[in-house]
């Protein structure tokens, strides 16, 4: 599940870094994503992530699920130093080794259980959650820079934890015929599709680090809290202490790799994975101050839509 999500992780932020810039939420974005082979087979992980993830919250509390989801960036890392050559600072071992630790601790916390179903309750509260969130992310797509990205990958987050939550009880279905006419099933795809547009929407924006921090975190910290108060996820007696430092450091660690690495595999990304031309590309003329001039960009895709640390999740 982390190796999918590490590599959907690597190959949707390029593909969504080379799709022009939306400024309305339109859903007609993901159709022009899914028009670049990187997207889909970033994609195709990204499916292949969720049906473990899917299947891990049958049993496992969702602190320690949200924070194997978020630890596809550690992944997305190690990927890059095998395969793109990235050369790891100092604070970004230390960051992985810490990442490591708190999934460690979250695994020794964690004690399976089985969820408690979510009543109508919950789900009324489900579906006006993505409504909220749906609203809020029409207006949060007119603001740009990092504060675009931050409001969007924040909605985005968002949108995956009340999936994460609506797919605890539907993973303990017991047959094919109560899967399909559960409603939780189509308010799980709902949030999918809306935290999915979300995403994108905030990766083209100015920091794709900001994107994906909020998202962590906004994605993350709800769902925990709705499983241990509503859905029976349980902790071993005693372990408490080793679930909230787990979480925490875990957390901690990949914001901490969304910063410290976005400088370094900025160029290494968009042209080993998209196949970009040599460094230095000559742009048609352009009037700068009323003349026109001959402007060289060292990586003119990546520079208009914000390109920098290539991550997503689900």
């Amino acid at each position: 599940m982390i190796v999918a999500y590490g590599v959907a992780n690597l190959l949707q932020s390029v593909a969504a870094a080379r799709t022009t810039v939306h400024h309305t939420f339109d859903p007609g974005l993901l159709l022009r994503l899914a028009g670049h082979r990187t997207y889909l087979v970033g994609l195709a992980c990204q499916v292949v992530g969720f049906v473990l993830a899917f299947l891990s919250r049958r049993d496992l509390p969702l602190f320690l699920v949200q924070a194997s989801v978020a630890a596809g960036l550690g992944v997305t890392a190690l990927l890059g130093v095998v395969l793109l050559k990235w050369r790891l600072p100092v604070a970004e071992v230390a960051l992985l080794v810490l990442l490591f630790a708190g999934i460690t601790a979250l695994v020794l916390a964690a004690r399976p259980a089985p969820s408690k179903a979510l009543g109508t309750a919950g789900m009324v509260a489900l579906l006006v959650a993505l409504a909220v969130i749906a609203v809020l992310g029409i207006f949060a797509v007119r603001l740009h820079g990092a504060p675009g990205s931050v409001a969007l990958g924040s909605l985005a987050g968002l949108a995956f934890s009340a999936a994460a939550v609506a797919a605890r009880p539907l993973a303990s279905a017991p047959s094919w015929d109560a899967f399909l006419s559960d409603p939780l099933l189509y308010l799980l795809v709902g949030h999918s599709v809306v935290g999915q547009l979300l995403l994108g929407l905030a990766m083209q924006r100015g920091s794709t680090t900001a994107a994906v921090a909020a998202m962590d975190a906004a994605g993350a910290v709800p769902a925990a809290i709705v499983g241990l108060l509503l859905l029976n996820d349980k902790i071993w007696p005693g372990r408490e202490w080793l679930a909230g430092i787990g979480f925490l450091v875990t957390l901690a660690a990949v914001v901490g790799l969304t910063r410290y690495a976005e400088p370094q595999h900025q160029h290494a990304v968009t042209r080993a994975v998209v196949g970009v031309p040599p460094p230095l590309v000559t742009q048609p003329a352009a009037r700068v101050a009323g003349t026109a001039s001959v402007i060289t960009d060292p990586l003119p895709q990546a520079a208009s839509t914000g390109l920098r640390r290539p991550t997503t999740r689900s």
